[in-house]
């Protein structure tokens, strides 16, 4: 027999002989009698309650009474020898590109990844240069081998559990390096120090069993022809960032998963089949940065706990959504710019999420129709209007360069953005370009601001002490999501302009964050192989 228990554990409880009182007491509840040499408790998943002024885990277990457990990790995929088969290119070597890769290589097809990036090693050192003022524009915080992610916390947790088998994605993680206790915690994470090795690992795998992978290659055009039902896609022009070199590569189907910072990809949708771009709804905003131990004593109600807390805050105003996103605890806030005269910022985390400072970005739903008027113009005379939103969040960002220094970032004691002042002096940060007093609250579009503004004083009901003299605002936030989305059909997966393209991961417009978008480039991967295969 197999069941499943759940109890509440206060923190001091966490102890064998308690946990086992617990599974017995839920089993006499349920009016389940079984000896204790015939149970065999296995840890499914801890959570953290902090509601109420009390912390409590919240405990599952599945419970075996009488037969021997199953493998909790679960069954990883056979991946095949895939020399001399048929051939998909993947232009973007992220967590859409890499797990679809993986998926093709189930159905003994060759991907060849076309990455305009370099390998993580490299990219280290790039974005070491980047807090010198130096930005590489293929190789950075966006760009490279492991996408955005792979330098910027590598969280796992998804919503998104109808797009596919979020436990295969944990699985195929945990089988090349991560540690097991994804498989069960509430907020699975891998960590930025810890996500190279195992990006390393994945690619290795790909070689050995006959994918290939091109580095520093910029896809620069789509070679297509014309068919009975439409143009299609054959394979790319691909220039090399080092010394401009260029190439065509042809293939059965190319799926594309640049990310959502591929500005000079979407330009070139828009060259070939404009008629495959929409506006979509995105947000931007900020980032806020407290010390790590004043958010952990809002949270955890001043009790002393051994991880660094999380939260969650969102508000309704004036019609738009204002929320947290892609909250760092025990992180820092990182520059992500992948152009010069830009500055972006991000968070991320290590694996112990043990820093100073806690961070998240605050930021703004917004709809096609927010976006200015110059912008919507300016997409409309290049015979796209779909990038308008594009065209705003470029200049958002140079505009915020113009009010930094370098990547020296613009910033202001959240206490002044709210009373409309200079900041005299500013807080320490982990933001390590460096950062300079601005009246974010002056320059910053005007809209958002009086939106941002409202839903701080929201935040701070939830949280007493979240408005503080301590708490840091960073600008600018634009890269959570992409403003357009390329249209495929909903059961193929395939541009519905474009035959034999298939938009996968955050920059299709479909998904946002690691696991969505590894799932998302294993389901496009998955239709390709059915086409091919059929």
């Amino acid at each position: 027999m197999v069941t499943e228990v759940n109890f509440i554990l206060r923190p001091e409880e966490e102890k064998p002989s308690i946990i086992e009182e617990k599974i017995f007491a839920e089993l006499k509840k349920a009016k389940i009698q079984a000896k204790k040499e015939e149970v065999s408790p296995v840890f499914v998943k801890k959570s953290i309650d902090a509601r109420h002024g009390q912390v409590k885990y919240l405990m599952r277990y599945k419970i075996f009474i009488g037969e021997k457990p199953e493998a909790t990790a679960g069954k990883i995929p056979e991946w095949k020898n895939v020399s001399g088969s048929k051939k998909v290119i993947i232009v973007g070597a992220g967590p859409a590109g890499l797990f679809a890769a993986l998926r093709l290589l189930e159905s003994g097809i060759k991907p060849v990844i076309i990455e305009r990036g370099s390998t993580t090693g490299q990219r280290k050192m790039d974005i070491a240069s980047i807090s010198r003022g130096d930005v590489d524009g293929d190789s950075n915080y966006c760009f490279g081998e492991g996408g955005a992610g792979t330098f910027s916390d590598g969280k796992l947790y998804t919503r998104s559990n109808k797009r596919g088998d979020v436990s295969k994605i944990y699985r195929i993680f945990a089988a090349f390096g991560a540690d097991n206790s994804i498989l069960t915690d509430a907020h699975p994470h891998i960590g930025t120090d810890r996500l190279p090795q195992i990006i390393n690992n994945m690619r290795e795998k790909i070689i050995s069993l006959g994918g290939e992978f091109h580095f520093e290659s910029r896809c620069t055009g789509f070679l297509t022809e014309d068919s009975p039902d439409g143009k299609k896609i054959t394979g790319l022009k691909v220039t090399s960032v080092k010394n401009g070199g260029e190439s065509e590569i042809f293939a059965d189907a190319v799926i594309l998963a640049t990310g959502h910072s591929a500005l000079d990809v979407y330009k070139l949708v828009a060259k070939t089949v404009p008629e495959a771009l929409e506006a979509k709804t995105f947000a931007v905003g900020m980032r806020v940065e407290h010390p790590r131990e004043l958010i952990d004593a809002i949270q955890f109600h001043g009790k002393k706990m051994p991880n660094a807390a999380e939260y969650r805050v969102t508000a309704q105003v004036d019609g738009r959504g204002v929320y947290s996103f892609c909250m760092c605890p025990g992180g820092f806030v990182v520059p992500s710019a992948t152009a010069p005269g830009q500055i972006v910022v991000n968070g991320m985390s290590n694996a112990k999420r043990n820093s100073k400072w806690s961070n998240a970005a605050i930021v703004v739903e917004t709809q096609p129709e927010d976006i200015p008027e110059e912008f919507k113009e300016k997409a409309k005379k290049e015979s796209c209007p779909a990038m308008a939103g594009l065209y705003w969040r470029t200049w958002l960002e140079e505009e915020t360069a113009r009010q930094g220094q370098g990547q020296k970032a613009p910033a202001q004691r959240l206490t002044d953005f709210l009373a409309h002042k200079n900041s005299e002096d500013l807080p320490r940060t982990s933001y390590t370009p460096g950062i300079i007093p601005s009246r974010i609250d002056s320059w910053f579009p005007a809209d958002w601001e009086k939106r941002l503004e409202k839903a701080f004083g929201e935040f701070n009901k939830n949280m007493r002490g979240f408005v503080c003299d301590e708490a840091l605002l960073i600008a600018s936030e634009t890269r959570t999501s992409t403003p357009v989305r390329i249209l495929r059909d909903k059961d193929t997966m395939e541009c519905s302009a474009l035959k034999n393209l298939y938009p996968a991961g955050e920059g299709s417009g479909y998904s946002g964050g690691i696991v969505s978008s590894a799932m998302d480039g294993e389901k496009a991967a998955a239709k390709i192989a059915e086409k091919l295969l059929a």
